[in-house]
């Protein structure tokens, strides 16, 4: 009997890598919500929480939400949807007037969210994910 080739076993363990890229990066990004709404785990430059009726409060409801979803795996595909256009806003309005390169603008954060949630919208949540349990597609 011979060994399984190392792309078969890589292609195996291709859905829970993609859990695992959603669960840190839905974890990353929900502490990027907490910490405008809540200054929890840290505070703002400003050292304040953002108001809630204001565009970073609902980037913060969006971040705070969808990350959550995301970090469950719970409609992950309209979350992820959702969270990559915001992203993608936060980019156009916070970074890009500060040049075009993110290096420079500093919006290489905004950039990589944006695209990992589009690849996620795509992807599907992968085989650790409550969308899983309830049956729904996994890629």
């Amino acid at each position: 009997m011979t060994a399984p080739s190392p792309s078969v076993v890589a292609s195996s363990w291709a859905p829970r890598t993609l859990s695992l890229l959603r669960i840190v990066a839905a974890a990353l990004y929900l502490s990027h919500g907490t910490a405008k709404l809540f200054a929890i785990p840290a505070l703002m430059p400003n050292h304040a929480t953002v108001p809630v009726m204001s565009w970073l409060g609902l980037a913060g409801l969006i971040e705070t939400i969808g990350g959550t979803l995301l970090l469950l795996g719970l409609f992950t595909r309209a979350a992820a949807f959702i969270t990559s256009g915001e992203m993608a806003v936060a980019y156009f309005v916070a970074h890009a007037p500060g040049g075009f390169w993110p290096v420079v603008n500093k919006g290489e954060v905004a950039v990589l969210y944006c695209f990992i949630w589009l690849f996620i919208s795509t992807a599907g949540p992968g085989a650790w994910s409550l969308d899983a349990m309830r049956g729904r597609s996994t890629r």
